[in-house]
């Protein structure tokens, strides 16, 4: 059983890793061209939407992994929806 407990965490932790990568290079391009224009609404309220549900997976199943890794990339979500809000609306 014990290598079950590592072999979850191992993949645990290259969800948790791929997911704080997903987003981050868009939030970190954005700020530094100052432009959302590139980037759908449907993109980013689906990867809001999908990190939600995986929180609340993630809380009925108990797995921290799953939990960590959403938050983060929830966090993401919403400065990237907070970003594409105030670059599309200075025009």
């Amino acid at each position: 059983m014990q290598i079950l407990g590592m072999i979850e965490e191992f993949f645990g932790m290259i969800a948790l890793v791929t997911t704080m990568i997903g987003l981050i290079p868009q939030v970190y391009k954005s700020y530094r061209i100052k432009s959302t224009s590139d980037i759908s609404w449907l993109l980013l309220w689906n990867c809001f939407l999908c990190s939600v549900s995986w929180i609340i997976y993630g809380i009925i199943t108990h797995s921290k992994f799953v939990i960590w890794s959403n938050i983060l990339a929830l966090v993401t979500s919403i400065i990237s929806i907070l970003q594409k809000k105030h670059y599309d609306g200075k025009k």
